[in-house]
């Protein structure tokens, strides 16, 4: 099964949509808006849309991808995620989770495989039930938060005035990302998003 599975990570509702742990979410959102998605419920409390992401030699259209966006709080991200690669005969490998990231600097794109959580309960659920970390991440900087604010508190938060002028040029970086790793893969992707510009 060639599909990949790439997951957005967020809390649901309108209340949490523009809170910087959620831009995981507005990367997905982004990826189905270039290429003409449209997500629809999925029973294992999940949205997805069936989509094709970049396009291959001589402008084929790209690899299958469904993208998904769990519908349960972050901490309970694992079970719609696994529900969703059950479904469509996904494996770890063929997983990207794009998520917010305290530890890079806002507006960078770093792009791994496996590895530790960090501290990230989204990613922690993820692992726990799926029995293993070694899935590809798209983390996206949002940066440490200012003072003693609690990291907890800060991720909740919406992005500040400056922050959301560059966000788009953030979600596109992230976005172009996820196309590059399932076109030309993560060595690839990595040199191009890894590289000083």
């Amino acid at each position: 099964m060639d599909t990949w599975v790439v997951v957005g990570l967020g809390n649901p509702g309108p209340k949490y949509a523009g809170n910087r742990h959620n831009v995981g979410q507005m990367t997905v959102d982004e990826l189905a808006r270039r290429a003409q998605g449209t997500f629809r419920s999925h029973r294992g409390q999940a949205q997805v849309a069936d989509v094709r992401l970049g396009t291959g030699p001589g402008g084929v259209p790209g690899p299958k991808v469904v993208l998904a966006k769990p519908m349960s709080y972050m901490n309970l991200s694992g079970g719609p995620v696994a529900g969703v690669l059950a479904m469509h005969g996904g494996s770890p490998e063929r997983l990207i989770v794009v998520h917010d990231e305290l530890d890079i600097p806002f507006a960078q794109v770093r792009l791994k495989q496996g590895g530790g959580e960090g501290g990230h309960n989204g990613l922690r659920s993820i692992s726990s039930v799926l029995g293993t970390r070694d899935y590809l991440r798209v983390r996206v900087g949002i940066d440490r938060p200012p003072g003693r604010m609690d990291p907890a508190d800060y991720v909740l938060r919406d992005f500040g005035t400056v922050e959301r002028k560059e966000l788009p040029w953030l979600i596109d970086a992230a976005a172009d990302a996820v196309e590059m790793i399932v076109t030309h893969g993560l060595a690839a992707a990595q040199q191009r998003f890894h590289s000083p510009a």
